[in-house]
């Protein structure tokens, strides 16, 4: 056998084991050996970010980069941060990221101005709606009872099915106690939806502000979720009925609702 042939066998195995290391239906592994400069990685991850039109994470925007010539998670994360901070001076854009990714959003300060482009109004929510959602996410996982229990009045299942066809809470499991009353907590929507990137950015209790302040805020909030069908008949009429200490308790209570102890069963 000449040494060419030699050579050529010994280069087809080092490539066979080559592909026999990268497992089937495995991501290759990625090679940090990018030629791109800082600025030119910049302007990709904010052309991908404006085209995309939805929050991104960082594992989602390293899929940008083929795998042999990429610049790695921390170039990436350095990058972003530097998007910020050009963002945050002389435009009325800023880069946020908040529990699903990050997103290019309006500015507060700008928001009452570009809110005029749209038609519809956003809605407006009941005291008991928002005292509701706060008490599900300060202390979350909580039950119904435990909420009526803090407010002193019971909780219309309108407020609840609002709250969850929102997005902003969800069934997390049930107190494993008699009549199993279902936990609530909030989702990565109500955390997207008030600009947060996690539970530990709400403000402490102390610092909470009027009721009415707060909703006076989220009349301004752009884009608006398109209104529930009913729901803001449903409010208003629960708020009248709680002004007049006339509203009927709820005949389809959850089974077990007085019981506000017990150990959790976690839906899986």
């Amino acid at each position: 056998m000449s040494e060419s042939t030699t050579a050529e066998n010994t280069g087809h195995e080092a490539g066979a084991e080559a592909e026999s290391e990268q497992q089937p239906g495995k991501a290759p592994k990625i090679i940090i050996n990018s030629d791109l400069s800082d600025e030119q990685l910049m302007r990709i991850l904010e052309a991908a970010l404006f085209s995309v039109g939805q929050t991104l994470k960082v594992e989602r925007l390293m899929d940008l980069f083929p795998y042999d010539k990429h610049p790695g998670k921390e170039a990436i994360r350095n990058a972003l941060s530097a998007l910020q901070a050009q963002y945050s001076e002389h435009t009325s854009l800023e880069l946020k990221e908040v529990s699903s990714g990050f997103r290019f959003q309006v500015r507060e300060e700008y928001s009452s101005w570009v809110a005029r482009l749209f038609e519809e109004r956003p809605a407006r929510y009941s005291r008991a709606t928002l005292e509701t959602l706060a008490l599900i996410a300060y202390r979350q996982p909580i039950t119904r009872a435990e909420i009526e229990e803090v407010r002193g009045v019971s909780v219309s299942s309108q407020i609840i099915k609002t709250l969850i066809e929102r997005d902003w809470i969800r069934v997390v499991g049930h107190r494993d106690v008699p009549g199993k009353p279902a936990l609530y907590a909030t989702t990565k929507g109500f955390l997207d939806y008030f600009n947060l990137k996690s539970l530990t950015e709400l403000p402490p209790l102390a610092e909470l502000r009027d009721i009415d302040a707060i909703n006076a805020e989220l009349d301004l909030q752009v884009p608006e979720i398109p209104a529930v069908p009913g729901a803001a008949e449903a409010e208003q009429a629960d708020t009248e009925a709680e002004t007049t200490n006339s509203e009927a308790a709820d005949q389809e209570h959850e089974a077990g609702t007085d019981a506000t102890t017990g150990s959790v069963e976690v839906l899986h």
